[in-house]
């Protein structure tokens, strides 16, 4: 055992003080509360549902409710800012898993600045607002970092450990579990589980026939395989969820045919048709999009690295990003540019790459100018993520605890509310069920009365509420409770409550 810790302290500095610095400042622009920024109106359901033992929308998300509800026992902040402060942490440690990707890719190939490379390429990944915007709300997405870095970060690993058939247990099991956090961790599966046969030339792996890499990588595979199906396991808890009846309870899986409704998403599955105008549009936003994590410097670094270094890891990354574009262009929903933070993850590896090109030229005439290039680059970030502070910052959005404290001020007692849009109807959830204010509101969600589970969850949460069915309008409600008087609320362009009296 080596008694001189020094050494290994040194080599994980980088990526440690890469954490420190983005936690502190993910924690400056970070959500107080509920909030709504940076397309963030699923933060009430995942709240609740976490909080109360509840089922969020699909595909459930089991991963990501185990481990928000231990960040919600945190003694700091509302229970709002404990599951806020669960993303800053994610996608804080997802930034130096790249760091230390890159350093050690880097160092394996002998190029000099190994670690400031390192370092600007978590950087440029931590403080890109794709990454940034969601380390700051509640949302699954900075867990998602997480795992495609860590994935990525097993991958390189294995081709020097000395204990590979270990590495494969922990990738299987992780990718399993990854997927009960969000199916696009799916885009991960060539990485794990493309066929390779382990050759060796120069020291490195190299790939040969897919029928022979399946002949040889064959116990590999399995065991990976074997290892993501005990993580997937992860999903069993949603039925457990659901027996107990919470107030959240989307799909009702206790059958199979809810359970299924609910992880493959069949909600949303006719969002993926676009027209030939609308696609255009998308790959044009696609590219400002990219263009906008690191700017024009950032994008010429990226491509060099990307065209000057040829690797396991370039395979990888190249696998990832032209995956995750294509489905972010292909899903039509106004928030699909989320998808695309795997994209902006193996960008930033590519700029670390790029850079460390440069400044190991830069070395050879002259020691200092390696390093030079470097700081020069942690500048540009810096600078150019106080640009980006305006556009991520959920730090000052009121907006949807002031919507809930309004509802919850001007409803008269025992009212019916019929809440309709995701933001309005989360917040409500978030209030009457995280937070358990004012228990004798009724809160409807109008979009949801023709699902026959929503109605078992209703029949569940209010057990004196008489329900006319099947599949009841808000007016035949009104009608069944003539005792209850009712609020319609919404929020469009502002808080919009209306109450019979």
């Amino acid at each position: 055992m080596d008694s001189n810790p020094m050494p290994r302290l040194k080599k994980y500095f980088a990526p440690a003080l890469l954490f420190i610095i983005l936690l502190t400042v993910y924690g400056l622009t970070l959500a107080p509360g509920l909030t709504w920024a940076n397309d963030g109106a699923d933060g009430g359901d995942l709240i609740a549902a976490a909080a109360t033992g509840g089922v969020p929308h699909p595909t459930g998300y089991p991963l990501y409710l185990i481990l928000a509800r231990g960040f919600q026992f945190l003694p700091v902040g509302s229970l709002a800012y404990r599951t806020n402060l669960m993303s800053a942490v994610f996608m804080a440690l997802a930034a130096a898993l790249t760091c230390e990707l890159v350093r050690r890719e880097l160092e394996d190939r002998s190029l000099a600045g190994a670690r400031l490379a390192g370092l600007v390429a978590g950087a440029a990944f931590g403080l890109s607002p794709l990454a940034w915007s969601q380390a700051v709300i509640t949302e699954v997405y900075a867990l998602n970092a997480f795992l495609v870095a860590a994935l990525l970060y097993l991958s390189a690993i294995r081709r020097t450990a000395s204990n590979p058939a270990r590495v494969d247990v922990w990738s299987g099991l992780l990718f399993g579990l990854g997927l009960g956090n969000h199916l696009t961790l799916a885009l991960m599966a060539p990485v794990l589980f493309a066929p390779m046969v382990r050759g060796r030339e120069s020291g490195r792996a190299v790939e040969k026939s897919w029928w022979r890499g399946w002949q040889v990588d064959g116990p590999v595979l399995r065991r990976r395989m074997a290892w993501m199906a005990a993580g997937l396991l992860v999903y069993v808890t949603l039925p457990l969820r659901a027996a107990s009846h919470p107030p959240l309870n989307w799909g009702n899986p206790v059958s199979w045919n809810g359970f299924w409704w609910l992880v493959s998403a069949r909600l949303y599955q006719d969002e993926f048709v676009l027209t030939w105008p609308r696609l255009v549009e998308r790959i044009r936003s696609w590219a400002g999009l990219l263009l906008g994590q690191a700017g024009l410097p950032g994008l010429l670094a990226g491509f060099f690295g990307l065209t000057f270094h040829s690797s396991a890891l370039r395979r990888d990354t190249l696998w990832i990003a032209a995956l995750a574009s294509l489905f972010a262009i292909f899903y039509g929903t106004a928030d699909s540019y989320v998808y695309l933070i795997p994209l902006a993850m193996c960008f930033a590896i590519w700029i670390g790459l790029g850079l460390a090109a440069w400044m190991d030229s830069a070395a050879r005439y002259r020691r200092w100018g390696g390093a030079l290039i470097g700081v020069l680059a942690l500048a540009y970030l810096a600078a150019l993520a106080f640009q980006h502070v305006p556009l991520v910052d959920a730090s000052h959005d009121p907006r949807a605890e002031q919507f809930g404290e309004a509802v919850l001020a001007r409803a008269p007692e025992g009212a019916l509310i019929f809440a309709k849009g995701d933001g309005a109807v989360f917040a409500m959830w978030y209030y009457r069920f995280a937070l358990q204010q004012r228990p004798d509101l009724v809160v409807v969600a109008s979009d949801l009365l023709h699902f026959e589970w929503y109605l078992q969850t209703l029949r569940a949460a209010y057990p004196d509420l008489s329900l006319p069915g099947p599949f009841p309008w808000p007016e035949s409600l009104i009608a069944a409770n003539p005792a209850r008087p009712y609020c319609y609320v919404q929020y469009v362009q502002g808080i919009d409550v209306r109450c019979s009296q």
